[in-house]
């Protein structure tokens, strides 16, 4: 059976989004994650889990299906993507919780089992999200540096490297903002005894290891706002010498001018 995942926001709406999901079928409310239940016939077909951080996990649904959840969720985004990330996985029901080879296998059919693994799916989606950002980021800087260490300048005039500077301000706060979503879920307070299964799921996907290389390249990104700054700082330094030495020039112009006057005035 399909296990899917997609990354549609930076946020929904959780509230308005439950209350409106309530409305078409049974749906609960765990923390900051909705769960609905898909039914057909009366019987249940489905689950969805919806993450206050813009991600929904699928288990069991036609492609159908989740496109239709997908677009529920389209009216509560905030700050929708401009490309969708989607990790696909299969699951089947075992004696004992495990993954391997992108397949799930899930001991029991609880819902708090399905809910504790989709946090670590959740969360490794939203991290192909910020990936893809800071990676973005540094292809499009990276000859910055060697500009700078060939001309002693960077090529870009005042407006373009304040626009840089913007650029990055945005995407690194945008991360560090969201980045306590990495961190090991609060639902996981409540439910310890089922902490193992997220752990699990976590470890197969490298999340907390994609979480340190993601640190890292965001310190890039930082001594790339730092360079671009000191960049900027030193135009402006050199703008504002070169007026005082054109001040100066037509003060010593003037002078001269003004006693070359007061020598004709007396001859």
């Amino acid at each position: 059976m399909r296990c899917t995942t997609f990354c549609t926001a930076s946020s929904y709406e959780i509230p308005r989004l439950f209350a409106f999901l309530l409305d078409r079928g049974p749906a609960q409310l765990f923390r900051n994650v909705i769960h609905a239940e898909v039914r057909n016939e009366g019987k249940t077909a489905g689950d969805v889990f919806y993450f206050s951080y813009g991600t929904i996990v699928f288990w069991g649904l036609t492609p159908e299906d989740e496109e239709v959840y997908i677009t529920y969720a389209k009216q509560f985004e905030q700050e929708p993507n401009q490309k969708i990330e989607i990790d696909e996985f299969s699951y089947v029901h075992g004696e004992k919780m495990n993954i391997e080879e992108d397949e799930i296998v899930l001991q029991n059919k609880s819902i708090l089992t399905k809910l504790s693994i989709s946090h670590g799916l959740a969360q490794s989606v939203k991290l192909m999200v910020f990936e893809e950002l800071i990676q973005q980021t540094i292809l499009s800087s990276k000859n910055l540096p060697k500009e700078l260490a060939q001309k002693g300048k960077i090529p870009l005039s005042r407006k373009e490297i304040s626009r840089r500077m913007g650029e990055l301000f945005i995407k690194r706060s945008f991360i560090n903002l969201h980045s306590e979503i990495l961190d090991v879920p609060e639902f996981f307070w409540d439910y310890p005894e089922l902490e193992p299964f997220y752990r699990r799921t976590a470890h197969y996907l490298d999340v907390h290891k994609r979480v340190d290389a993601l640190n890292k390249r965001l310190t890039v990104v930082h001594e790339l706002f730092e360079m671009l700054s000191d960049a900027l700082n030193h135009q402006h330094s050199s703008r504002l010498e070169w007026i005082i030495i054109i001040l100066i020039v037509i003060e010593v112009i003037l002078a001269v001018l003004t006693d070359i006057f007061d020598i004709w005035g007396h001859v």
